[in-house]
């Protein structure tokens, strides 16, 4: 595995952690754990790029890294409607006027780990 991948991986999983531990400290950061969510994700689906020489530049929608990843995991596209909803939390979330329910974190958060599971499966073949 390249290196460059092997970072990209480890900033997904820190994504991945902060998302969790924050799921369970009150009071529920929704903002938080919706775009770290989205981030771990992201850069797995980066990572999987990467890995396969892909250039992707600065982007931050799902539904198009899922274009090119599908290639390499075409499973990915049963998650094509997840995807798309949780890139709803990668850019806006983070400014004032927009924010996200505790409902809507704990699902980007099921998302994520249900991704994570087939994103991490690519990385031990």
């Amino acid at each position: 595995m390249k290196e460059i991948t092997k970072e990209w991986i480890k900033k997904a999983e820190e994504d991945y952690m902060v998302a969790v531990r924050e799921s369970k400290l009150p009071p529920f950061p929704t903002y938080t754990v919706c775009f770290h969510s989205q981030q771990c994700v992201e850069k797995y689906m980066k990572a999987i790029l990467q890995e396969n020489g892909v250039s992707f530049g600065k982007i931050h929608d799902l539904e198009i890294l899922l274009k090119d990843c599908k290639k390499f995991l075409p499973e990915l596209e049963d998650f094509r409607e997840e995807l798309i909803w949780l890139t709803t939390f990668a850019v806006e979330i983070r400014y004032p006027g927009f924010n996200a329910t505790k409902k809507e974190a704990k699902k980007a958060l099921d998302i994520m780990k249900k991704i994570r599971k087939v994103l991490k499966r690519y990385f031990r073949k």
